[in-house]
């Protein structure tokens, strides 16, 4: 008798399998599938473990409110891999119905009309709250040049600030600097840190690492690019300062190379640093990792004046295939995604960049997750400091053809380069700098 009970256990098994798949088959069968296009991992360089918390979390309640909808998306695609899983995508008519948007996709998608224009949900969903992102944020989802139609909203956002080494300023008996701090407020610093500290003959203590011009012409009240007119200007005031200043901060390092190395030994005061970084490396176990034998934390970048802090700020996007059949259907999940405020919490929680969300990143509960992320004693950046920093920030320049703006850049930073290198006249080469871009702009 056992026997027989001991055969008939597994079979019972096989057969609830079974009626539990058919349950499960029927209850998916005539249900509307939502595709989501995804890459896994940070869209900011840095770990993320819990990429798909976020969105799995956002899917359960968006298919709770909408019996009939499964949101199904492809794991396992890699960001340095997404641009060219979505390219295939396109290629077979095949794109998802809502999907994630990088900064470097963005231009391109807009020529080739990929994406749809959102301007009309935005304006007859009466739940939509423009005032609640930020200006800077959604205008990264906007059309090329003077079109301010919204192509894309963003859903995650993240702002450049200085690093800044706490523990060698204050060997060298210098504050932190204020978040109004001016050009000549950093060159002074840089200039009283650089030194030869062991004696040698070679300067190995240093002000700055991978500071650029384009960080100095985002705080100098001037730009090479005309997005609206699709054109650059490489005479302009702002842009001639920032170089001008840049070969000024090279030569105090009498041909010295500073590296990466060099900063990671605690042997420069500052770096640009993301804020995805900052909270990454703030916390562990990644703290663990880097910059641990050094106090340090985060300010603006120092400005032409005082006030004119300005840092770059970049956001990741959520878009609409504009050939979908579901796009209402989209729309409401994009709108969960970007708009609701526990998702939006959710990229505090889980994710290392700021909510696009104002009234959420700017929440002490925000803040509180992230106090919990560091030890006691760490300061924390406050909401409204963060906020400042995002709306007060710049953005990259849009132009239509694929990849222009990193060609151009390309070719300025080897200009540039060459003005450091051979003590060039800034003035001089800067307008020759000018004609060439142009020839190459009217090709």
């Amino acid at each position: 008798m056992k026997g027989k009970w001991k055969k008939l256990i597994p079979a019972c098994v096989i057969v609830l399998g079974i009626i539990g798949i058919t349950i499960f088959w029927k209850m998916s069968e005539g249900k509307t599938v939502l595709e989501f296009g995804m890459f896994t991992g940070s869209n900011w360089g840095v770990e993320n473990a819990d990429a798909f918390v976020i969105i799995d979390r956002a899917i359960a309640r968006f298919e709770k409110a909408h019996p009939d909808v499964k949101v199904e998306y492809t794991s396992g695609i890699d960001r340095e891999d997404y641009s060219e899983w979505c390219a295939d995508k396109l290629l077979r008519g095949d794109m998802p119905d809502i999907f994630m948007v990088l900064d470097e996709d963005f231009s391109r998608y807009v020529s080739l009309d990929v994406l749809e224009n959102l301007d009309s949900y935005m304006e007859d969903d009466p739940e939509f709250q423009q005032a609640e992102f930020f200006t800077k944020a959604l205008e990264i989802g906007q059309g090329i040049g003077g079109e301010k139609v919204q192509y894309a909203l963003p859903y995650e956002v993240v702002p450049t600030m200085m690093f800044v080494n706490k523990t060698l300023l204050e060997k060298e008996g210098i504050q932190m600097p204020r978040k109004d701090w001016s050009w000549e407020d950093f060159y002074n610093i840089c200039q009283k840190v650089t030194k030869d500290t062991d004696g040698d003959g070679r300067l190995d203590q240093f002000g700055t690492y991978n500071y650029t011009w384009l960080d100095a012409m985002y705080t100098s009240g001037g730009t090479a690019f005309d997005s609206k007119n699709m054109a650059v200007d490489f005479t302009n005031t702002g842009v001639v300062e920032s170089v001008k200043f840049m070969k000024k901060l090279n030569q105090l390092y009498g041909g010295e190379i500073v590296t990466q190395e060099d900063f990671d030994a605690g042997k420069v005061a500052f770096m640009p640093l993301n804020f995805a970084e900052y909270r990454t490396y703030k916390t562990y176990p990644y703290k663990i990792k880097k910059y641990t034998n050094f106090q340090w934390d985060c300010t603006t970048f120092p400005g032409i004046v005082s006030g004119q802090n300005v840092s770059k700020v970049d956001a990741l996007l959520l878009g609409i295939n504009k050939d979908s059949r579901k796009k209402m259907l989209a729309w409401e999940f994009l709108s969960e995604l970007t708009m609701d405020k526990e998702s939006q919490m959710d990229i505090f929680r889980y994710s290392q960049g700021v909510p696009s969300f104002k009234t959420v990143a700017e929440s002490k509960e925000a803040e509180q997750i992230i106090q919990g992320e560091m030890d006691p004693e760490e300061r924390v950046i406050g909401g409204e400091f963060l906020c400042e920093v995002i709306e007060n920030g710049e953005i990259t320049p849009k132009f239509y053809q694929d990849q222009m703006y990193e060609q151009i850049i390309s070719l300025a930073n080897t200009e540039i380069a060459n003005i450091f290198e051979q003590n060039k006249s800034v003035d001089i080469s800067m307008k020759i700098l000018q004609r060439e871009l142009q020839r190459y702009l009217n090709q």
